[in-house]
């Protein structure tokens, strides 16, 4: 399959299990708890399951990483091109009943993020991209645009941060002496999407994410124009042991 066909089968995929999800949460759910205390409902299994067994059905020779397999005690090993799946980003804004959660299926070779579909399903929104292309934003009516990152404008930053860190000093501690317009704090891979879209200019993550939480939205910003890295500048990387990521930074265009 072409990188192109890659992406509509991401795209269609994360459609479905958004649907997936949205009918979950109108019918009501109880939240259970992993043994890192992190949540999980119906919603994230049903999700996966819908997103896992298609990916596996139409690219057989691509080996898929997915969140509740991994935290099921599954056993996977990065190989030089995978799926990173991370079914429902932001599982507690879900159950909290905000809009803020995501779904999120990319696609990782040689380390890198190389391509990505975000759903934000309380939006009816699916943002793809594939770097070194392009990326799109589709809404529920199934128009689709282009999208590119911007550079910061004059009136200074608008800055995308972590609703459960939203009291960490390190956030002010980054900030200070930078102009900045407003300060939006939200849960999931949304930041990087209003990052993509051209509406906000910088998000940095202080906190624990895992690999499936940034790559799909990884690939969607800088295929939109924008950046992610470690504070370093260096690149976040794909395979790390243990699926845990770094603190890193997303920016807009520079």
């Amino acid at each position: 399959m072409t990188d192109a066909e890659l992406l509509a089968l991401a795209s269609r995929l994360a459609r479905h299990a958004s649907d997936a999800i949205l009918t979950v949460r109108a019918a009501g759910f109880a939240v259970e708890h992993k043994d890192d205390m992190s949540p999980v409902t119906a919603a994230d299994r049903l999700a996966e399951a819908i997103i896992v067994e298609g990916l596996r059905e139409a690219t057989p020779d691509i080996p898929v990483v997915a969140e509740e397999e991994v935290s099921g005690g599954a056993e996977l090993t990065a190989t030089p091109r995978y799926w990173l799946v991370d079914p429902l980003d932001g599982t507690r804004e879900f159950a909290a009943g905000r809009a803020e959660f995501t779904v999120n299926i990319g696609l990782v070779e040689k380390g890198v993020a190389k391509l990505g579909a975000v759903a934000i399903p309380a939006a009816s929104e699916v943002f793809t991209g594939i770097v070194g292309m392009g990326a799109w934003k589709e809404d529920g009516a199934g128009n689709i645009r282009p999208i590119q990152a911007r550079r910061v404008p004059e009136e200074g930053l608008v800055v995308m941060a972590s609703r459960h860190y939203k009291d960490d000093p390190k956030l002010p501690a980054f900030l200070k002496g930078k102009k900045v317009q407003s300060i939006i704090q939200i849960g999931s891979a949304v930041k990087f999407c209003r990052l993509a879209e051209g509406v906000a200019d910088v998000y940095p993550r202080f906190g624990r994410t895992m690999e499936w939480d940034t790559a799909a939205p990884e690939a969607v910003l800088v295929a939109a124009g924008g950046r992610v890295a470690r504070f370093d500048g260096s690149p976040i990387g794909y395979g790390k042991p243990g699926w845990e990521n770094p603190p890193f930074l997303c920016q807009g265009a520079a």
